[in-house]
């Protein structure tokens, strides 16, 4: 967890639940994973089940404390819809992100099935923001199920991008997040899958963000896409009680950023 996060889309990170396990092939190389078992050895107390599912309590009043609004990606070391994590808990997270409703939440799982059995019982306001990973063309049942919840913005994380994924069905969906895998045992990722999804985001107007060519040294690598960035972020206004001195910006396909 953290005020600050290196991920590109997001700006903070906030874990309420910590770890997982592995359901389908964009799991190999987990990065939370690695990351769980350091901070265990380390002694950090949320990980002493290193990557074992496990509730944290005692997070959800932070987002409370950060009173700058802010975009925060909600558990980025688990899985909410983890059939580990009791319903009551994942209400008590979505009560959490509705008190500190000045903020958006952008909460990503790859168990949507159980996401699309529990929406009905989950208080969803326009802040909240929930996606699903699709790592291959294999996976793109998850964007149904995706559809059939009450979120008021949809989005796909197609990282690590392990295949082309030729007819991506993006009726309902507001944004999609593209990236190729980092770190030790990398896969590589095909420009042309890269480029085939992005023309498909236009042409449905859909917001499309290129996170990462990926590889061992991603920073090498870099994030420009036919020698531009694109950092398209949901057309839709930030809802809540944010201090009206700051502005909500969203950045165009080179990276200017527009005011909305």
């Amino acid at each position: 967890m953290g005020d600050h996060s290196a991920i590109e889309w997001t700006e903070a990170t906030w874990n309420p639940v910590t770890g997982c396990d592995k359901v389908s092939p964009g799991c190999k190389h987990c990065y939370a994973e690695r990351m769980a078992k350091r901070l265990q050895l380390m002694g950090q107390a949320n990980y002493a089940n290193g990557f074992a599912v496990t509730t944290q309590p005692k997070m959800l009043s932070v987002p409370l404390g950060w009173r700058r609004p802010r975009t925060i990606f909600v558990n980025s070391m688990s899985d909410l819809y983890h059939k580990d994590v009791p319903l009551e808990y994942i209400q008590r997270v979505f009560r959490a992100m509705n008190d500190a409703h000045w903020h958006q939440y952008q909460v990503l799982t790859k168990r949507a099935d159980r996401l699309a059995e529990l929406s009905p019982e989950l208080p969803w306001s326009p802040h909240i923001w929930q996606g699903v990973s699709v790592e291959s063309a294999a996976y793109t049942w998850r964007i149904d199920r995706l559809r059939e919840t009450g979120a008021h913005i949809k989005f796909l994380s197609v990282e690590p991008l392990l295949g082309p994924i030729p007819n991506l069905h993006l009726s309902g969906i507001d944004w999609v997040i593209v990236g190729g895998e980092s770190g030790p045992g990398a896969r590589p990722m095909n420009p042309t899958w890269v480029r085939d999804i992005r023309d498909q985001c236009i042409a449905a107007g859909v917001a499309f963000f290129f996170k990462q060519w990926g590889g061992v040294n991603k920073k090498r690598t870099g994030r420009e896409l036919d020698g531009q960035l694109w950092n398209d972020m949901p057309k839709k206004p930030r809802t809540g009680s944010a201090d009206a001195s700051e502005t909500s910006n969203v950045a165009g396909p080179s990276g200017v950023f527009l005011s909305r």
